[in-house]
């Protein structure tokens, strides 16, 4: 294992991607989100997923040259177009827009279409709980779960978060996949050769399966069973209903290198609490449900690991297995 700089990381990072054909800016904002979800121990989507980024660049699965505009608006809602671009600037882009609109009618609803892979929901998040406001992030993906009752695969794994801003302290940091866990890890055990628990995955002849490469070919199962199956339905709706962006079922896998352009969709709800019961009382209220849940000794508040672990990697730097350098170096020229 090689530890890296969060600076070095990003830059080797941006150098890969951009010789992938990915504009500057592009290039950047990618390589400064995945290598965020590295710091924050959230290898599946870290930088392990430049190489996969790089062939869809590369094959035209992904337009580097894209620049994200909004194509339409009104009051508090806003439609992005992220042009088949890598997601980033997009999302960017969008959460922007709801944060400005919200400040202006209290809450605001921005969509993003024709997007790609948007790494983890609630990095997208941060900018609004650094500005005090309560922050919802949702996408869809390539189609990994069935429907309730159903047996092939419609729905992706529809990644949802939520930050909630706190009183002189850290937001809570809600973010979860509605399959049982994240696809992105039966790709990193699948890299490294390692068996995954029965209960993640089938294989795509519907048998549970504990190799990850036989998951990836098969359908993920959604968490709480027909539950998570319904509200990966509620997300799929509201990032492409509402966008006109593709439904999972429509979109190539994102681990096959050759495939269509995705055109998924994102969607960011952003509500500035002074608009309802106000700043203060929400505030109050927030560290009042806190205080209880932090009356059992056991209770982790969601976001407290990630942000030791990024603390941590600032100083220490970030430790990514050595194949996966040399992959980076090799992309890097």
């Amino acid at each position: 294992m090689a530890t890296w700089s969060i600076a070095e990381l990003e830059a080797l990072a941006t150098r890969a991607l951009e010789r992938a054909g990915a504009g500057t800016a592009m290039a950047q904002a990618t390589a400064r989100a995945l290598v965020d979800a590295d710091s924050q121990g959230l290898a599946s989507h870290g930088v392990a997923r430049v190489g996969q980024y790089a062939k869809h660049l590369a094959n035209g699965r992904a337009d580097g040259a894209a620049i994200a505009r909004v194509v339409r608006s009104k009051g508090g809602a806003a439609l992005i177009d992220a042009g088949c671009g890598l997601a980033f600037p997009a999302c960017a882009l969008a959460v922007a827009e709801a944060m400005r609109r919200a400040r202006e009618f209290g809450v605001a609803y921005s969509g993003v279409t024709n997007s790609h892979h948007f790494g983890v929901a609630a990095y997208h998040l941060m900018p609004v709980a650094r500005a005090g406001m309560v922050g919802l992030a949702m996408g869809n993906s390539p189609s990994a779960m069935p429907a309730a009752g159903g047996r092939h695969p419609i729905f992706g794994t529809n990644p949802i978060a939520a930050v909630f801003p706190r009183r002189a302290a850290a937001p809570l940091v809600v973010d979860l996949s509605l399959s049982e866990v994240a696809r992105g890890k039966l790709m990193v055990a699948a890299k490294e050769g390692r068996a995954i628990p029965l209960g993640w995955a089938l294989d795509r002849d519907g048998r549970p399966t504990t190799d990850p490469k036989a998951g990836l070919e098969g359908s993920m199962l959604p968490s709480g069973g027909n539950k998570g199956a319904m509200l990966a339905l509620v997300v799929e709706l509201l990032v492409t209903a509402l966008t006109g962006a593709a439904f999972g079922a429509e979109a190539s896998s994102f681990f096959v290198d050759e495939g269509n352009r995705p055109r998924i969709g994102q969607a960011f709800l952003v509500i500035d609490p002074d608009a309802l019961a106000g700043a203060d009382v929400y505030a109050e209220r927030v560290e009042a449900l806190v205080g209880e849940m932090l009356s059992d000794p056991g209770v982790r508040l969601p976001g407290a690991r990630r942000d030791a672990l990024a603390a941590k990697a600032a100083g220490a730097g970030i430790e990514i297995p050595d194949s996966l350098a040399a992959d980076l170096r090799r992309l890097a020229g």
